[in-house]
Order: structure tokens, then C-alpha cells, then sequence
């Protein structure tokens, strides 16, 4: 029960990296409320692993992320833990990627992250120890010539991460902030990034680029957001994880 205590929110939990982060970290005690955009897909996810109902929530929105907290914060007599893991990818070089694409990686990506620490740190800093968990990307550190608005935003997951974690251990009582940067993982994005539906022949393809020989899975992202949601990580702050099965090193 690494979680005892602990109340989180995580943000894209219907399906995917949300959704395994917030099985595991329930497995290990967490209370947790799953957010997402599809409320219906979300109901089903908070069905097998809350023992609250899901919230539906539109990450780019202010007053939806200030309706989302306070509602969760009722849910759970409070917010200890936020995970930042709604994101997107759209394609495209600098040159191919249209204004509209831009502007929609931004505000998923980024300004989410901005949008959800700037409404829950006053939230978190009363029920400390608190930690937020910022889901990056490897692609914050190694670039791709047909991810530009993607490579850009988790960039700006990565600093806005750092500059978050200086101003809650300024300003709060032990209030936390890291990054998480997995290289690929296996879910539905895989087929995004490879433009294909055959799942054996994108992870296999994507799987050549990893030192360690195939791709991160969810449970791997997962237990770095159970440690970082945890007292054990307690002196992390303004850090990144990064779980790219040693590609970073090359």
C-alpha cells in the first residue's frame, strides 16, 4: 500500500497511460478520480477502478479544470497528487503541419499542464505532502523532423515542469513537480505515429530504435507515477524520469 493516504487526479484516464496509472496506483491505496474528455469511456474506467464517478474534462478549459478540482476535491475530502496525462499527437513537420494542428498540440499538451498546476497548487498545498506528475515525452529531449508541434509542446512540459516544482518549494510546504518521458508505448498512439493498424508490425518497427529491443508498456510508465505520487520519492523535485529503454544514451 505505497498510495495509503494519497488522492489523485489524473487527467486522459479512460484509456491508455491514464487509465494504467490510475489501476496501479489504486492497486497500491490511492483514491483516485478519473478525468477525460469522453465521459463515457471515462464512467467505464472509473467502474473498474474508482470508487468514485468520473468527471468529465475539457483539459484546454480553465473554468472546466476549476469545476473539475473542486469537484474532486469533494469526491475525496481533498487532492494530494495531480497527474498531467491527457496529450495528442498530430504528425508533421514545420512545413507540413497546418496552423489549426499547432494550436491543438499546444493547448492539449501544454497548456494543460499550465491550466492544471495553476488551479490545483493552492488545492495540493493544503493537503501536503503533495506531488505533481507531469507526463512528458522522451521527444521533449530527442527530436523527429515530422513532430514539430509535439517535440515542441513536451519541451515546454519538460521546462514549465521545472519552474513549477522552484515556485511550490517556494511558496508551499512541501509540494512536489516532476516530469515523466517514456520513449514509445504500446497503446493506440503507437498507430498514430506509424500511420498503420497492424499493432505486431508498429511495435515491432518502433521496437529496432530501443536499445533494451521493444517498446515501453503501461505498466512501465505507470510504476514511475506510483513513485513519484509516493513519500519515496519525497527529495524529487524539478526532476525528469526518463523511461526510453535507453535511447536517450546513444
Amino acid at each position: 500500500m505505497r498510495l495509503a493516504g494519497k488522492k489523485a487526479l489524473v487527467t486522459g484516464a479512460a484509456r491508455g497511460i491514464g487509465l494504467g496509472c490510475a489501476r496501479l496506483m489504486a492497486e497500491h491505496g490511492c483514491d483516485v478520480v478519473i478525468t477525460d474528455i469522453d465521459i463515457s469511456e471515462a464512467g467505464r474506467a472509473a467502474g473498474e477502478v474508482s470508487n468514485h464517478p468520473a468527471i468529465e474534462l475539457d483539459v484546454t478549459s480553465g473554468p472546466a479544470w476549476k469545476a473539475a478540482i473542486e469537484r474532486a476535491g469533494d469526491l475525496m475530502d481533498g487532492i494530494n497528487v495531480l497527474v498531467n496525462n491527457a496529450g495528442i499527437i498530430i504528425p508533421g513537420s514545420v512545413e507540413d503541419l497546418d496552423e489549426a494542428g499547432w494550436d491543438r498540440t499546444m493547448n492539449v499538451d501544454l497548456k494543460s499542464v499550465y491550466l492544471g498546476c495553476h488551479t490545483a497548487l493552492p488545492v495540493l498545498s493544503r493537503n501536503a505532502p503533495a506531488s505533481i506528475i507531469n507526463m512528458a515525452s522522451i521527444s521533449s529531449m530527442i527530436a523527429s523532423a515530422n513532430f514539430a508541434a509535439y517535440n515542441a509542446a513536451k519541451a515546454g512540459v519538460h521546462m514549465l515542469t521545472k519552474s513549477v516544482a522552484l515556485h511550490a518549494a517556494r511558496t508551499y510546504a512541501d509540494v512536489r513537480c516532476n516530469s515523466v518521458h517514456p520513449a514509445f508505448v504500446d497503446t493506440d498512439m503507437v498507430d498514430q505515429v506509424t500511420n498503420s493498424d497492424d499493432r505486431q508490425l508498429n511495435t515491432g518497427k518502433l521496437a529496432r530504435q530501443i536499445p533494451l529491443g521493444r517498446i515501453a508498456t503501461v505498466e512501465d510508465v505507470a510504476w514511475a507515477v506510483v513513485y513519484l505520487a509516493s513519500n519515496e520519492s519525497s527529495f524529487m523535485t524539478g526532476s525528469e524520469l526518463k523511461l526510453d529503454g535507453g535511447v536517450s544514451a546513444m
